[in-house]
């Protein structure tokens, strides 16, 4: 860190109490000499992951242990800034047809075999293409991936395109080893839980129930990283459990809000802790209601309607989220200022009259007992937060003649019931929006990302010829203003036809022991490698 010069005037007992301002002042701390070694404990919320690698899983959990074994070919700094990581270069044509990536030589897999671009090819073509449940709408564009050497990696566009740079991070698109995946079924093979990256970390062992284990690649291209010697996830289920380790010094991060809202005031009071709310920009995290709109009653879009009338969001954020969430919009965050749409929108105040005279118009009138029709609710089971949230909805539902059923379920049940089965009614999830709408919406909203068995995909099964000429017209748009406005045309309809609808934007949270030093806390900081983080005695 460069130091800017004192004036001449500045005394000596003044200019060393600014340097021991800067070097305590909050993410300054590089002024410190790393030490190395020590094992870093984490854990995550939500609990344990189903596999190990974002290839082919992208659940919350997953990307926190994935980030530290797999890099990325760009990686994002500050403000979305795209660096280097496995790509040291890469050049767009001036037709915007072309990306081209020079790769960093010799970078070796976790098992010594050679990094190169038969990798990216294979990847592209063989894992984000096929398994990936954002990939065909980000990847568009693109026409062909080209090898004209081991370190050159050519992207052929049938258009220009403003998205694909933004999903080439370590977590949205995953480089997997074409040695050890080539001829398998790739959601099947046995290294998505054994995982064989090119990280600053190696998987070790991963004891169900109780902990996965990482340790420092001696090997990493960049060197003299990592510092830590060893990253272990424990699995720890209940949040209260969580805090208690938080405070005992037995466990150092945690990310994806890893306490009950009700810790929180007492983390933010704890010298032994930091809270981090930054962190979390690129994921663009909302809670969100979804339907089931291939069967009654969520096939008519006047059910769909009155269930966002009889919801008050503003209670919602105020009461499940301590009023840390925002009210939601649009399936667009606010945060996406270039996208989101301010005003105009479709809109469904809190208006409980409006609801129940919707649902009559639909022909579910009242009955003797006050009920119009029953339903399941099914939470996404990421904590007691989301029950929470179903237990909120069931009462709102209530008021209006809907009885919702809560339904509980582990995270495999769950992405069965919802993405191979299509067995349920209205669900309360969780939506990462990412950098980008193209990267969040289409793979909800696309009727092209219906996809069997892929999680985070188009679950509620819509399929509207209105919403996808607009998304393929965004897919092949001559300029980024016209994508632009495309994308606020996709918000519109959306909303009109509210197929899912933002219940809240979500401001989640990192718990960080003092200890830590370096984490990352970035716009994708949650998912930082750790190479610079280390911890201080």
């Amino acid at each position: 860190m460069a130091l800017t010069a004192f004036p001449a005037w500045t005394d000596r007992r003044t200019v060393c109490a600014m340097l021991i301002g800067i070097a305590l002042a909050p993410g300054l701390a590089r002024a410190e000499t790393p030490v190395t070694g020590g094992t870093l404990v984490a854990v995550s919320n939500p609990g344990e992951p189903n596999v190990l690698t974002t290839g082919v899983g992208q659940a919350g959990a997953v990307l926190a242990v994935s980030s530290k074994i797999f890099d990325g070919l760009l990686r994002y700094g500050e403000n979305f800034a795209l660096e280097p990581e496995l790509a040291t270069a890469w050049v767009t044509s001036a037709d915007g047809k072309e990306i081209r990536f020079t790769l960093r030589p010799n970078v070796r897999w976790h098992d010594g075999a050679p990094f190169t671009s038969a990798d990216v090819k294979f990847s592209f073509e063989q894992v984000w293409m096929k398994v990936h449940p954002r990939a065909r709408a980000t990847f568009a564009a693109v026409e062909a991936v080209e090898t004209p050497d081991p370190l050159t990696v050519v992207f052929k566009l049938r258009n220009p395109s403003g998205v694909i740079l933004s999903a080439l991070n370590s977590t949205e698109s995953t480089v997997l080893p074409k040695h050890l995946y080539e001829g398998t079924d790739i959601l099947t093979n046995p290294y998505n839980v054994k995982p064989v990256g090119t990280g600053p970390f190696r998987f070790v062992e991963w004891v169900r129930g109780e902990r996965i284990v990482l340790e420092r690649n001696p090997d990493y291209w960049d060197t003299g990283k990592p510092y830590l010697d060893r990253v272990i996830y424990r699995m720890i289920p209940d949040a209260t459990a969580r805090y208690a380790a938080f405070e005992s010094g037995a466990v150092h991060l945690g990310v994806h809000s890893p306490i009950s809202i009700n810790d929180l005031a007492r983390a933010e009071k704890n010298p032994a802790l930091r809270v981090e709310f930054r962190g979390y920009e690129w994921l663009g995290s909302s809670i969100v209601g979804e339907f089931n709109v291939r069967r009654p009653p969520f096939d008519d879009v006047r059910v769909r309607r009155a269930v966002v009338h009889a919801i008050d969001l503003q209670a919602f954020s105020r009461v499940t989220m301590r009023g840390i969430g925002k009210p939601g919009t649009s399936p667009v965050l606010s945060s996406q200022t270039k996208f989101f749409v301010e005003s105009g929108l479709a809109s469904y105040p809190f208006d409980r009259a409006k609801a129940e005279a919707l649902l009559d118009e639909a022909g579910y009138p009242r009955k003797a007992d006050g009920k119009r029709l029953e339903i399941t609710l099914d939470w996404l089971p990421f904590g007691e937060s989301f029950q929470r949230f179903g237990e909120f909805l069931k009462q709102s539902l209530k008021a209006v003649g809907i009885e919702a059923t809560l339904r509980s379920q582990d995270l495999p049940q769950f992405f069965r019931r919802v993405y191979s089965l299509n067995d349920f009614d209205f669900i309360v999830t969780h939506h990462s929006g990412f950098a980008d709408p193209q990267i969040g919406l289409d793979r909800v909203f696309w009727s092209k990302a219906i996809l069997k068995d892929v999680p985070w995909s188009n679950g509620s099964g819509y399929a509207s010829p209105a919403m996808d000429r607009l998304i393929e017209a965004a897919h092949i748009a001559a300029t980024e203003d016209q994508r632009v406005a495309l994308y606020k045309q996709v918000q519109a309809q959306a909303q009109l036809d509210v197929p899912r609808f933002t219940l809240a934007e979500n401001r989640q949270y990192t718990i960080v022991s003092a200890r830590v030093r370096d984490l990352d806390t970035g716009v994708i900081g949650i998912y930082d490698s750790l190479k610079n983080t280390w911890l201080a005695p």
